[in-house]
Order: structure tokens, then sequence, then C-alpha cells
């Protein structure tokens, strides 16, 4: 079965971003060779409005198979609110609560992100996953990244 991977808009932004764009275009390869399925959201799609139109349009140079979609539910707001409720982060980071949100009640392998101030932290991250273990979900993976692409034996 293959990796379903949730991705955030900092990776599609990552894909033209020097500073990122060696470990997301190895990540798209990941994807390109049918490795793993991306999990897109409509709030990926809402945060894309207003980006480049290079990054806006990224996604759009892949087969529509290479996506699994999910929606924004009741459920996922509701979740999303209880991670700032209980102070994981701030009542600025809503839009990173419903990624997160989104990625556990879809049951993803691992939601990748970009963001180290707000997602791919170890201490937001075990925040996440006390509310989530408390409300009766699975705890989620969370990494850059960096850390799904495949290396080479040496």
């Amino acid at each position: 079965m293959k990796q379903r991977i949730y991705i955030d808009t900092s990776v599609v932004g990552g894909y033209y971003d020097i500073e990122f764009e060696t470990a997301t275009k190895q990540l798209f390869k990941r994807l390109e060779n049918k490795e793993v399925i991306f999990v897109v959201s409509d709030l990926l799609d809402l945060e894309l409005l207003n980006a480049p139109k290079r990054v806006k349009e990224l996604l759009h140079k892949y087969p529509a198979g290479s996506f699994e979609r999910v929606e924004l539910t009741e459920e996922a707001i509701i979740l999303a609110d209880t991670y700032i409720v209980e102070k994981v982060v701030g009542k600025t980071s809503i839009e990173d609560c419903r990624h997160i949100a989104m990625a556990t009640i879809n049951k993803v392998d691992v939601l990748a992100s970009w963001n180290f101030k707000h997602i791919v932290n170890l201490e937001r991250i075990n925040g996440y996953n006390s509310v989530n273990l408390r409300l009766g979900y699975k705890m989620i993976e969370i990494r850059s990244p960096k850390d799904l692409i495949r290396y080479e034996n040496d």
C-alpha cells in the first residue's frame, strides 16, 4: 500500500524556495514514481489562491490520481479549535491546526510541512498528539519533506 502523505501549503511553496527545493523536489519525484499519494485539502486550494502563479499551478502538472482529496469538516474544525483551546499553538495558527486536524481525522501516514514554528516542532507535535489521544484519535506523524525522501544504499 502506498504511503499517504498530507501536504500543506509550505510543501507546495517549497518546490520553488531555494532553501527547501532539493528535498521538496525529491519528495515530488516519489509522487511521480507512484511511490506515494499526496493527500490534499480544500484548505490548501484556498491558501494557494494568493500564491505566485507557478506555485498555484504546480499540482496541476500531476495526474488527478496522484492525489487524494479531503475536505474541512465540522469534526476537523472542532478538533483544530481544541488545539487552540489547549494552547498547543496560539489563535493565529488556526489554519495550521486545521491542516493537522484534517490529516488526523483522515488517518494519513504522515503530514509533511516546512513550518517548523507551528507544525514540525517536537513540543507542538507532542501537544497535538496529546489532544488527539485524549479525544480518541490516533497520533499523527509529522515530518519535514527532508525526512520523507529516499536515500540510495551506499
